[in-house]
């Protein structure tokens, strides 16, 4: 029997019954459209989280204030400092590998003008800041020099703060208000919408800029100082910090690792008080490619699953067909054919249903893009108040989150599908082939 005819006959087998063959392909469907939607997820995150963590700089080490577990205070019961200091920026700038160390501070405010007022995060910085954490102006410029020389009282906003404060007027040449020092600052430019970076763990949260107003950090230093006073929950608290963050720039990425050691030899004295942390971002893009490799052995597990199903559904209707036409291979033996004629028919079949089922799977994992993009809009469109309610960076990741067809995924599914089919197929066709034929006759 030649193979065209054995496909002939092996096709028109399922059709005579259409509901088995649809539920067993659609076992196969399911498992390899898995397949491909759960690589292009994972492709999708992993470039998304990639880029955020490109953002921080492979040539950066960041060194970030925490606050000590345990608030230790100084003998008149004042606050005791905390955090890396401007001493700690001079000596990292004497480390031979370090070409720039850029200087940060941030504080909690409420931010008025008029009778409209946003809870934001005022950040004293350097002309430096825009280009480290890619802001662009929008409006008017950004911080120079000369107003940290002169220790001018402006700002800047971030889109958002402009646009809640300022809804129908031009900001720029007006005054921000900040009633917990009671002093004013005149907007020279606004920034353009900034999506939030990466949230890595330990004291690097993501960071959010949309809530943001920019100051000389020479001028945060003079009207606002060292010791930072909040009010929460009917309890005031106090801090003394001189500086949040230290982003130190490395002459070359083979440095990094290095001068990070270097750092915290420099800065072991923050050791006893566990005040700061060192993060590496060229560290975290390897975590988060492990990370990425964890998560694709999870699902391609669950992917698994769904196929192994789809391939036990497949040996079911097999062995039901095997039993249904039993009389059928008694009269083809009877007639002459072998036994690896009746191996190659029923093998037939069964590649068939998980060919059929692989390319339909292969069309269903290319719409995932399509539905991504498409759940996205209906979520917008009619949810878009519980997406508001979810954190920061889960809106990002929903908004920048674009699946990406792996192009291995194509070949690598369809390979799987014809091999669940072989796989699940052999031991009906091994157990068709070894009937009796007199037996098989018999058989009513």
């Amino acid at each position: 029997m030649n193979w065209l005819k054995t496909w002939t006959i092996g096709v028109k087998s399922l059709m005579l019954k259409p509901m088995q063959s649809s539920l067993t392909i659609l076992g196969i469907f399911i498992g390899v459209a898995s397949v491909i939607w759960l690589l292009a997820i994972s492709q999708g995150i992993s470039d998304v989280y990639q880029k955020q963590i490109e953002d921080l700089g492979a040539n950066n080490i960041i060194i970030r204030t925490v606050k000590p577990s345990t608030q230790v205070t100084s003998e008149n019961s004042g606050p005791m400092p905390y955090g890396v200091t401007r001493d700690d920026h001079e000596k990292i700038l004497r480390i031979p590998t370090v070409t720039d160390a850029i200087q940060i501070r941030e504080l909690k405010r409420s931010l008025y003008f008029r009778d409209n007022h946003i809870d934001g995060r005022l950040v004293g910085c350097t002309p430096e800041y825009s280009d480290l954490t890619h802001l662009e102006v929008s409006r008017g410029r950004f911080l120079e020099a000369a107003d940290l020389r002169a220790e001018k009282a402006y700002c800047v906003l971030a889109q958002k703060v402009a646009d809640r404060l300022f809804s129908y007027e031009d900001p720029l040449g007006r005054s921000i208000y900040l009633p917990d020092h009671e002093d004013y600052y005149t907007i020279v430019g606004v920034m353009k919408h900034r999506n939030a970076s990466a949230a890595v763990g330990g004291s690097l949260s993501a960071q959010v800029y949309e809530n943001d107003m920019y100051i000389p950090l020479t001028t945060l230093r003079k009207r606002i100082g060292d010791l930072d006073r909040t009010a929460r929950a009917g309890q005031f608290t106090r801090d003394y910090v001189q500086l949040s963050q230290i982003t130190v720039i490395v002459d070359d990425i083979d440095n990094v690792v290095s001068t990070a050691a270097h750092i915290e030899e420099t800065l072991k004295s923050h050791d006893l008080m566990e005040d700061m942390d060192v993060v590496i971002p060229l560290d975290l893009l390897d975590q988060a490619e492990a990370a990425r490799g964890l998560f694709l052995i999870f699902m391609g597990l669950i992917a698994g699953v769904s196929l192994l199903v789809g391939g036990i559904g497949i040996m079911n209707i097999m062995l039901a067909t095997v039993t249904e036409r039993t009389r059928e291979i008694g009269v083809r033996r009877a007639l002459g054919a072998r036994q690896g004629d009746i191996i190659r028919q029923f093998l037939v079949e069964t590649i068939a249903l998980s060919t059929m089922g692989g390319v339909i799977g292969i069309l269903g994992g290319y719409t995932c893009p399509y539905m991504i993009s498409a759940l996205r809009w209906a979520a917008n469109t009619w949810a878009k108040a519980k997406i508001d309610t979810l954190p920061e960076t889960v809106q990002q990741m929903i908004e920048q989150m674009n699946p990406q067809i792996v192009p291995v995924s194509i070949p690598l599914a369809f390979g799987i599908s014809v091999f669940v089919g072989v796989v699940f197929g052999i031991y009906p066709a091994m157990r068709a082939a070894k009937m009796d034929p007199i037996e098989a006759l018999r058989h009513e």
